[in-house]
């Protein structure tokens, strides 16, 4: 990880317009999966400002599995929607997928989360009306894209559902309505799936079901997951987890366990 220091950001530029910084493999593709460059976050002016975000730098591995963690109001939330271009930083530079997003307008903001990011909320955000392989395949119908019936198998398998295409979500548990939820982030191959609180809404049998999962997808596929998570135990499922607080981040632990996670949360909380 590469916290507390400003990446480099020399740049080449690829086929379709993009931006490849330096260290990127032979197939052009840089070692991290987002790139965050001296990025700062402010909501409101003068003496209302909230600074949400504070000349954040950080690279993210590709096929690795981040976690976000950090007291109420540390910028976590802020941190996910700048990375996954859902949000605009007030300064400074993200990279998603070897692309720069300023500069970006809405619209190709739009295609590119479609294109290279697969998002888990707590909530599930399925639709009542459709199946669960209407729900898994609604991204790619948005794109006008049809689904790769090989991958498309294998996504509903590895998470289970291959004997439930034909349920409605009201028809189905919310362990298995979060199973949907990351075969629909999985299905457009992404380069990265951002997963905010997905095990907030679960028991902890039922999250401990879900984090395996994503756990064997960073494992199995070499996908890359961010998750923002206030539970240590959903944390340690992680490579790495950094800790934010006040915009910044103020901490971060490899190979993290459930007690070390919880002691260096304890000392950022009583700073």
């Amino acid at each position: 990880m590469n916290a507390g220091r400003t990446p480099d950001t020399r740049v080449a530029e690829t086929g379709d317009g993009g931006a490849v910084p330096s260290g990127a493999d032979r197939a052009g593709r840089p070692s991290w999966a987002v790139r965050l460059a001296g990025v700062t976050k402010v909501y409101g002016e003068g003496a209302n400002a909230v600074h949400a975000m504070r000349e954040m730098s950080i690279d993210l591995p590709r096929g690795g599995f981040t976690a976000i963690m950090g007291p109420s109001g540390s910028g976590k939330s802020t941190f996910l929607h700048c990375a996954a271009g859902l949000d605009t930083p007030t300064s400074g530079t993200v990279y998603l997928g070897g692309t720069e997003l300023s500069g970006l307008s809405e619209h190709r903001l739009t295609e590119l989360r479609r294109e290279r990011a697969g998002f888990v909320f707590q909530a599930f955000n399925l639709l009542p009306s459709l199946d669960v392989l209407g729900n898994v395949t609604l991204p790619l119908r948005l794109a006008g894209k049809s689904a790769d019936p090989a991958w498309l198998s294998e996504v509903v398998d590895r998470v289970g559902l291959s004997d439930r295409l034909d349920h409605r979500p009201a028809q189905l548990s919310g362990g298995q309505q979060q199973r949907v939820a990351i075969a629909r982030a999985l299905v457009t191959r992404p380069e990265v799936v951002f997963a905010d609180e997905p095990t907030g809404a679960l028991d902890s049998r039922t999250a401990a079901d879900v984090l395996t999962l994503l756990r064997r997808v960073v494992d199995d596929t070499r996908q890359t997951v961010v998750m923002v998570t206030h539970d240590p135990v959903a944390a340690s499922y992680a490579d790495v987890v950094l800790i934010l607080a006040d915009g910044r981040i103020v901490d971060h632990l490899s190979a993290p366990t459930v007690d070390t996670i919880t002691r260096r949360m304890v000392s950022v909380e009583e700073r």
